[in-house]
This record gives C-alpha cells, sequence and structure tokens, in this order.
C-alpha cells in the first residue's frame, strides 16, 4: 500500500488493480495522521496502487475502487483527481528503451523458475545471468519484438541490470516488463507487455510531481529499487520523490493477509468485498463508519515505525463518538412485547414529542403517535425481577419514554409458557411535558412504539467476524475462529419515519445502537439497516479486553 503527495496538493489515486487489490483495507493503511490530514482524505486511506496487469474483471473492480475512495463527507478542500498508471505507458516503453541504450537492462530468456534459482538467497549471491551481457542492439530489437507480440506469455522478460551480488534481493536485477496477451481495461490491445510494479511505482511518482510516497514497511526493502530506477532516469523525469515508510495499521480481530480475505469471499465465507464485517474500505463504508470517526482513530493512536496491534474497540469508540454527536435518534424495537394499556380508549391515539437529538434543540422534534395497543422490547420485562432491574414487572411502575407512567397488572402467556403479552393501567396526569407530569417519580424508563403505526424493518446485527484477536498469527488456522453470531438478520418495528431515511444515512436506535440505512438493498417503504457499533462496548465487557 502507498499514499502519494503531491506538490500541488491533490490527491492522486492511481489504479490499474490486480485481483487482490480489491482488498483494500483500512487496517492496512499507515499511522501518519497529521500527513494524511494535509492528504485531505483520512478515510482514503490505502488506495494508491501503481499496479498495471490486467485482469479479468478489471473494469468493475476499478469503478469499485473509484466509488469506495470517494465516499459522501470524506473531500475537505480540492477535488480528487484519478490518475491510471497506463495513462504513463508510452513514456514507461520509453524509459525502458532508454536504459537498454545505457546498458542498464536487458532481455532476459531464462525461464521463471531458472531466474529464481539464479537470484541467490539472504546468505548466498545471485549468479548472472548468460544474456546479462546481450548487446544493447539484441536486446532493443528482442524487446521491439516484445512488444509486437512475436512472443508468447512467458518466454521473455526485461530484466534491470543492477547487481547480482547485492544484499538486498530486490536489487538483484528484478523484472520491469513481462509478456501478458490480455486484454486491458483502458488501453484494450495495444499492449501486451506491461511493466512491473517496482518499475512504475517511482516514475509515475515522479511524473506527477509527487514530493512524497508514503508506504507501509513492507516497502523499506523495495526503496533502493525505487529510488536506483529514478536516478537512471534523473534526466528524463521532472523530480525524484522520496520515499518514507511507516507502520501499518494491524487492527485486532481481523486479517490482513490479501489471500485470506480473497478465501473468505472467493469461498463465501462473506457476502462478498463489501461485507459490513470485513475491514476494506467498501465493508466499512457499508458497516457505516464515517470519514471523522476514522480521521479521529488515526489522530488518536498516532505515527508509529514499530509494527504493533491497536485493539478494534478503540476504532469503535471514535465512531459512537462522532455518532452520538451527529446520529440523529429514532425508536426501533428489536425483540417486540405487546404492551395493551387497559384503561386507554380503544378508538383514540395522541401525539407524544421526541426530540430529534437530545443535546441539540435546533433539530426539532417529532412525532410519535400513542395509542392502546403498543410494542415494548421483551428486554424490558421481567416476570421475576432481579435485584436492581428498574424496567417493568409485575406490579411495578415505569415511565415510556416520552410519554406516561404505566403500571403492570396482568401477563398473558401461551400453552407453551412463553409470555405474549402485558396489560397495564396508564396514569392520563404524567403524559411527559405537561405540567404536573414530574409530580410523580419512577426509576424505569423504556421506549415503546404503537402497534397501530409501526413500519416492520429488516436489521442486521453485525459482529467481529473472528473470536480471536489474532486469527492468523503463528501456524493457526484462522478458519477455526470465525464467529458463528457475526451477523444475525430479525425482523423488527420502527418508526414509520424511517421509511423516508435515505441510503447511508445513520440514526441511534435508543437504547439499541447505531445504524445505517444499507446503501443497496434500502427501499422505499422497505428499510434496511445495518447495526454499525453497539452503544457501549459489549464485547470487551464480554472477553475482558477494554479500550
Amino acid at each position: 500500500m502507498r499514499i502519494t503527495v503531491p506538490v500541488n496538493g491533490m490527491d492522486v489515486w492511481k489504479h490499474d488493480f490486480l485481483p487482490n487489490r480489491m482488498a483494500i483495507c483500512i487496517l492496512a493503511m499507515p499511522r501518519v495522521s497529521v500527513l494524511i490530514l494535509v492528504l485531505r482524505m483520512i478515510m482514503v486511506v490505502c488506495v494508491i496502487c501503481a499496479l498495471t496487469t490486467p485482469i479479468r474483471r478489471r473494469k468493475r473492480r476499478s469503478l469499485s475502487i473509484r466509488f469506495v475512495t470517494v465516499f459522501p463527507g470524506s473531500v475537505l478542500i480540492g477535488a480528487s483527481i484519478f490518475y491510471y498508471s497506463s495513462d504513463y505507458f508510452d513514456q514507461l516503453y520509453e524509459f525502458a528503451e532508454y536504459l537498454i541504450d545505457q546498458g542498464k537492462a536487458y532481455v532476459e530468456g531464462l525461464t521463471a523458475e531458472e531466474i529464481r534459482e539464479m537470484r541467490g538467497t539472504l546468505t548466498s549471491p545471485g549468479k548472472n545471468s548468460p544474456y546479462r551481457d546481450r548487446p544493447a542492439a539484441e536486446n532493443q530489437d528482442l524487446f521491439r519484438r516484445m512488444k509486437a507480440g512475436e512472443f508468447p506469455d512467458g518466454q521473455y522478460v526485461l530484466r534491470a541490470k543492477i547487481d547480482m551480488a547485492s544484499p538486498n534481493i530486490n536489487m538483484r536485477d528484478p523484472v520491469i516488463y513481462r509478456i501478458r496477451h490480455v486484454h486491458h481495461q483502458r488501453t484494450g490491445n495495444q499492449w501486451c507487455i506491461y511493466p512491473m510494479y517496482d518499475y512504475t511505482h517511482c516514475i509515475s511518482d515522479a511524473l506527477e510531481k509527487i514530493t512524497h510516497s508514503l508506504c507501509t514497511l513492507e516497502f523499506e526493502d523495495h526503496r533502493p529499487l525505487y529510488d536506483w530506477v529514478l536516478d537512471q532516469l534523473a534526466d528524463k523525469v521532472p523530480c525524484h520523490p522520496q520515499q518514507i515508510e511507516f507502520a501499518r495499521l494491524n487492527l485486532t480481530y481481523t486479517v490482513m493477509s490479501k489471500r485470506k480475505l480473497i478465501e473468505l469471499v472467493e469461498s463465501k465465507l462473506v457476502d462478498g468485498w463489501d461485507d459490513p464485517r470485513l475491514s476494506t474500505l467498501a465493508g466499512v463504508r457499508r458497516r457505516g463508519f464515517t470519514p471523522r470517526s476514522i480521521r479521529l482513530f488515526a489522530d488518536r493512536i498516532g505515527i508509529s515505525k514499530a509494527d504493533s496491534w491497536i485493539d478494534m474497540s478503540i476504532l469503535e469508540d471514535c465512531l459512537r463518538e462522532d455518532l452520538n454527536e451527529n446520529a440523529p435518534r429514532r425508536i426501533a424495537i428489536l425483540k417486540p412485547l405487546k404492551l395493551i394499556v387497559d384503561n386507554y380508549p380503544e378508538d383514540q391515539q395522541e401525539d407524544c414529542f421526541a426530540p430529534n437529538h437530545p443535546q441539540k434543540p435546533e433539530w426539532g422534534k417529532r412525532t410519535i403517535p400513542f395509542s392502546k395497543i403498543l410494542y415494548i422490547e421483551r428486554d424490558d420485562f421481567m416476570e421475576m425481577p432481579t435485584k436492581g432491574y428498574f424496567r417493568l414487572s409485575p406490579g411495578a411502575e415505569v415511565r415510556l419514554r416520552y410519554a406516561f407512567i404505566v403500571k403492570c397488572v396482568q401477563v398473558v402467556k401461551n400453552a407453551q409458557g412463553e409470555i405474549e403479552a402485558i396489560h397495564c393501567t396508564y396514569d392520563p396526569d404524567t403524559k411527559s411535558g405537561t405540567p404536573g407530569s414530574d409530580s410523580r417519580k419512577v426509576k424505569g424508563n423504556i421506549h415503546w412504539l404503537s402497534a397501530r403505526h409501526v413500519q416492520p424493518a429488516e436489521i442486521r446485527l453485525y459482529d467481529r467476524l473472528f473470536t480471536d484477536p489474532y486469527p492468523d498469527s503463528g501456524d493457526k488456522d484462522y478458519k477455526t475462529s470465525l464467529n458463528p453470531d457475526s451477523k444475525e438478520i430479525i425482523t423488527v418495528y420502527v418508526e414509520q419515519s424511517l421509511c423516508d431515511a435515505q441510503p447511508e444515512q445513520s440514526f441511534q436506535f435508543e437504547r439499541n445502537g447505531y445504524f445505517i440505512a444499507d446503501r443497496l438493498d434500502m427501499k422505499p417503504g422497505k428499510p434496511v439497516f445495518n447495526r454499525a457499533v453497539t452503544l457501549r462496548d459489549s464485547w470487551g465487557k464480554n472477553t475482558g479486553t477494554s479500550i
């Protein structure tokens, strides 16, 4: 992963993505919060990839990457520009010919296996290829014939001529061009040779006048090659960017390996690259994480040059902090239990009023109808209450939030002994907001909805994908720690106003958590919400961990 900083202050996103680059992860971003804030978009964290190889389904993936990198609220100033590495194919080819003329590159005739064997090891030097001293004219002829499509895939590659005895294996005559007879999503069939990442990365940066290329630590050993290529082209490119490496962000309860992410998706262990349980950009966006929450997260964890693990609860707490301030309040009954107000007229209803945000009176109030038959949360009633239980129980009184005080007078059960309904009486002089309503004090306060006015909705309760905080560490099989309860789909009752929610609009469902209207499945009159995060860190409480 890398992030590039152009001198004009505008974001530049380069992508001609390989399949595994669809696994773009928030957890792979470098912890460089101050620098990233200068870049304007902390939410678009690990997107800059100078990959050039054509792939199947590449156009759809490329469009998906563009979509997730420009999600609402992420841009602070200016405008984003998308650059593609394929924009520079002509120049990259010309530079390769220049390197051949200068004796800095040669066409290799060995097979991939032979190249690997002669490359050496970390403790032993490599061996020169028998083709290393091929004359420049012959190399040019072969390279141009490669470009003309005369050879099949793999017959030849172009290698940089550096030092086969270098202690850095990346400098042992790396491959900079290979043959691939594949249709490209932007250049069609114009090319059948494609530049490699390490060669393209630095040249693209230089052509775009990038000042600093911010990479994760695994690119540290590639920096000498980055510099070498630009040094050879010093008279051809406008500048020499500086590559700087930082520790990538390792989040607990996640996997970062692209191979494992691909396996999760292709094995259908998750619902695609935008599954809200994944830490891909598409996934966290669909889950409900906001740009502000991730900027706050990056600022909170700071910058590091050493690998370490950050607990997922810190990221979740940043989202809570953002949504607590900015999410409108609504009511949803996740586990409905019928409550019948015996002394309320059958054919009567009246309006109660609830604030859209308790700390923001300027947001106004909304109307919640009250009637004889209501729904409350099943967890808000206990037939045999434990010590300290202040919600509804036989003979006990509670306040229906924004409405009246009620007293439980009867419990109705079915043949299996399950509670089907609660009968209560209400005190008409205790309606919230009316004179004298606070003359009586009760400890319990529960939310409710009128059965006559509710709207059914689908809610997806997402939790962490793994039960192990380090699912892919050591020799463990990460699939054995998949959380069987990481996704639960339930049908609930919500306020009718939520039918008009816009896709990706966030709410706090009072006492139940923060939810986002699903961007794909939310339809008028058929609401679908994803739980972004609970109101409190219940996971840390259950596992004994904390922020």
